[in-house]
């Protein structure tokens, strides 16, 4: 039997988990980020900071706000950053790719073109309660070719709230609320690549160790344009059920939901380390920002060892939209 079908025929209970639903989350801030911990152990961290790029590689591709590490319960690593293919790839973020600004294109996603780019600016609060924690940040959106006044584009508050989940999982809410002081407003146009929450896999993961399904069904092969409410991707690891994974889910609220999707086909990724999955609000439809009017996109995640099914992932949406 198969790598794929042997995840797909899993049994959804698990055999062991190193968090307990009765654990609370810890907060701590240092210089260069802000860790969530349960148990002892980091299961998440958001960066403050920004990360120095390999020798050789441009400056502008060193980036901050976003998180890296996402670790599932029992410690393995799913995301990645700086990957040697793209190198503005980091972790779970979430730029948008093409804005029209005062007639101007703007790309806040490939730094590289030195047209735009996202980092940390602050913290705005943080709070331990309840066994959950919560961090929230602003992220500013420049326009580097903008008048030095007018070179913050988008001021971007960033949500993120994590709590022990059943089973010896844990929960992450995402949620992204933007918006700008330009007299103009903003167009954030259609585009296949931009905004909602990306996610970049362990290098570890490939076509042939790891799975994609959606809410409607679909998997990897032809995931990537559709819409979703949801979308499991779990891959091989250390972990002792031997695979990994996490359940994004995207909020009935959001714009242009059920969500389209980015997804690396296979045909085109398929080796080690190229899994990409986004929830991409503008894929279809541009999106028009207006001055002084705050949007926001809410997105939840659940991180696990082992496997997850359909059904759960549906019952976790239905909760999350209540």
């Amino acid at each position: 039997m198969n790598f794929k079908r042997k995840l797909l025929l899993a049994p959804v209970f698990l055999l062991f988990s190193t968090l307990s639903f009765s654990q609370k989350v810890v907060l701590n801030e240092t210089p260069d980020g802000v860790d969530f911990s349960i148990n002892g152990q980091t299961v998440l961290t958001y960066q403050k900071s920004k990360v120095p790029v390999p020798e050789g590689i441009k400056e502008a591709f060193s980036k901050s706000g976003f998180i890296h590490p996402l670790t599932s319960p029992s410690g393995q690593v799913l995301t990645r950053i700086q990957p040697k293919d793209h190198y503005h790839h980091y972790g779970i973020w979430g730029p948008w790719t093409r804005a029209t600004i005062d007639g101007r294109e703007v790309d806040f996603w490939n730094l590289g073109d030195g047209k735009g780019r996202v980092d940390f600016s602050h913290v705005i609060s943080k709070k331990q309660a309840g066994g959950a924690a919560e961090l929230n940040v602003r992220q500013n959106h420049y326009d580097l070719k903008a008048p030095e006044s007018q070179k913050i584009a988008i001021e971007e508050d960033l949500r993120i709230k994590v709590k022990p989940a059943d089973k010896g999982r844990y929960m992450v809410d995402y949620t992204s609320t933007i918006s700008t002081k330009n007299p103009g407003g903003i167009l954030l146009d259609d585009y296949r690549y931009g905004g909602g929450l990306g996610f970049r896999a362990t290098e570890v993961w490939g076509s042939d160790n790891s799975v994609i399904l959606t809410s409607e069904g679909k998997d990897r092969k032809n995931a990537d344009s559709s819409e979703a409410k949801w979308v499991i991707i779990t891959g091989e690891t250390n972990a002792p059920e031997g695979t990994s994974g996490l359940l994004i889910l995207s909020h009935n609220t959001n714009k242009a939901h059920p969500e389209p999707l980015r997804v690396w086909p296979e045909e085109n990724y398929d080796r080690k380390g190229n899994v990409f999955v986004e929830f991409t609000p503008i894929r279809h439809e541009s999106w028009e920002i207006l001055p002084n009017k705050k949007y926001s996109l809410k997105y939840r995640m659940i991180v696990f060892d082992g496997t997850m099914s359909a059904e759960e992932a549906e019952a976790y949406w239905r909760a999350f939209v209540k």
